[in-house]
């Protein structure tokens, strides 16, 4: 799977943006049908996502759609349409506000209908947002309902919103916390969700910073969800990008350390040892395994040859 450090948010209305973010240095453009659109838009930002889709070169990037909430009437036209008219250029499909394993059912099932009578080769993933108490409880039953689903992501705003959590910024969206907690707040739902979507192959990705000229809350921001296991980020402004993609990217001495370790477990696999020791240290494979999903990631980077 192509690294998701960052992925950019993008209104589904407003052409302009989708050329932009499309040269930008994002892993990820999503095009956004759900929040950043007014109701008025709706079916207009429909249309133009379809347009931008087949008519802009994604080749560079992992391009996903999120569609409306399941409880909406935009929904199931939002599927339907954009997997219809330009399913063989959508690698994932975010459904925001995933409660139940059931919403991820009904999309894979409409995707399979969608796929057969299209001739879409190609299995069109989904992203499954976790932004309510309900979505989290039950992380474990919606990331086991479809092997189409790549990831979960945390929506924090919402989330907060569901928990009945004090509000201490504007957006909502991770500023100011450390005025409020002695501590990560939302270390357990992040936590949680990230040991849910590992558990089961997934990868997990934190919500957006809502401050988006707050460099410095940003980057603590993004390595607290990097340290917890996240793989990526959510950007809401271009100007994030750049601290979530050296935030979430290996260090030359990450990276030298992964060789390290790889090295070592090679030379004692010819060997016949079950220990490994690097630097005086023993190693176990459960760390052998996190040297080889770096040292890949940074071969996709070209950090490596």
């Amino acid at each position: 799977m192509k690294p998701r450090r960052s992925n950019l948010s993008v209104p589904g209305h407003i052409k302009k943006m989708h050329g932009k973010a499309n040269e930008g240095q994002a892993d990820v453009i999503m095009l956004d049908l759900e929040d950043s659109v007014p109701i008025a838009e709706k079916i207009a930002a429909r249309n133009q996502v379809i347009d931008s889709l087949l008519n802009l070169n994604w080749k560079e990037k992992t391009v996903t759609v999120r569609i409306n909430s399941l409880d909406t009437p935009f929904a199931y036209r939002d599927l339907l349409e954009i997997v219809e008219n330009a399913g063989h250029v959508v690698d994932a499909i975010v459904i925001p506000k995933v409660n139940y394993a059931a919403d991820i059912f009904f999309a894979d099932r409409m995707l399979n209908g969608i796929e057969m009578n299209n001739n879409i080769s190609r299995m069109i993933g989904i992203e499954a947002s976790i932004e309510t108490a309900a979505g989290l409880m039950r992380a474990a039953e919606i990331v086991e309902a479809s092997n189409r689903v790549k990831s979960l992501v945390f929506g924090i705003a919402d989330y907060s919103a569901s928990i009945g959590a004090r509000l201490v910024s504007i957006s909502g969206h991770g500023e100011k916390e450390e005025e409020l907690y002695p501590g990560h707040r939302w270390h357990f739902a992040l936590s949680r969700m990230v040991m849910n979507a590992k558990a089961h192959g997934s990868l997990a990705i934190d919500a957006p910073y809502g401050n988006f000229k707050d460099i410095d809350g940003l980057r603590r921001s993004a390595v607290m969800a990097c340290a917890l296991g996240c793989d990526g980020k959510w950007a809401i402004h271009p100007s994030q990008i750049d601290i979530i993609n050296e935030v979430f990217t290996p260090s030359p001495q990450d990276i030298a350390l992964a060789a390290k370790v790889i090295e070592a477990n090679a030379l004692a696999k010819a060997d016949g040892k079950g220990a490994i020791a690097v630097e005086g240290r023993m190693v176990d494979q459960a760390t052998v395994r996190l040297a080889t999903q770096l040292w890949d990631q940074a071969k996709y980077l070209h950090l490596i040859n």
